[in-house]
């Protein structure tokens, strides 16, 4: 069944617009990078896997709806999404291993202020981990996002 591709919301349009070349709704790869970097402060290794993460269909390029997902997990909080990473990551290699995942999510307060029970943090390890059973930002990302740990931010008037 495909997703409805309904309007995009004007905020995800103003930041994709801005990176956009002769109206066409798609970033090359660098250009998606760029505005990784320049509108969410991301570093080279963290715009290479949200692009990776968010390139759904692995074209190479970074669509306006792709664009639009990556928007609504990490939105205004990009920073602190990063940042609770790194705090998790506690031998810093850049990737989640079942113990720091564990004990990240443990001190994590869903959208609701409650902590997740322990079949909760079962379930989302098992559905986060990669092949190399590892969480890398960008699986983070959508587990934040899925557990509605940060809300979207709320459309400007």
């Amino acid at each position: 069944m495909a997703m409805r591709r309904g309007k995009v919301p004007p905020e995800v349009m103003a930041v994709f617009e801005k990176y956009m070349k002769n109206n066409v709704r798609n970033l090359k790869k660098d250009q998606a990078m760029t505005l990784f970097s320049n509108e969410f402060g991301l570093d080279e290794e963290q715009s290479e896997i949200m692009f990776h993460t968010f390139d759904k269909d692995m074209n190479g390029i970074m669509s306006i709806w792709e664009f639009q997902q990556f928007f609504m997990c990490m939105g205004d909080h990009c920073q602190e999404v990063i940042a609770k990473f790194k705090e998790i990551d506690a031998d810093g290699s850049g990737k989640l291993d079942a113990d720091e995942a564990k004990e990240g999510l443990k001190s994590l307060k869903t959208a609701t202020g409650r902590n997740l029970e322990e079949k909760e943090i079962e379930f989302f390890l098992k559905s986060a981990v990669g092949e190399d059973g590892l969480i890398d930002l960008g699986a983070f990302t959508n587990l934040l996002y899925t557990l509605k740990l940060y809300k979207a931010p709320a459309p400007k008037k």
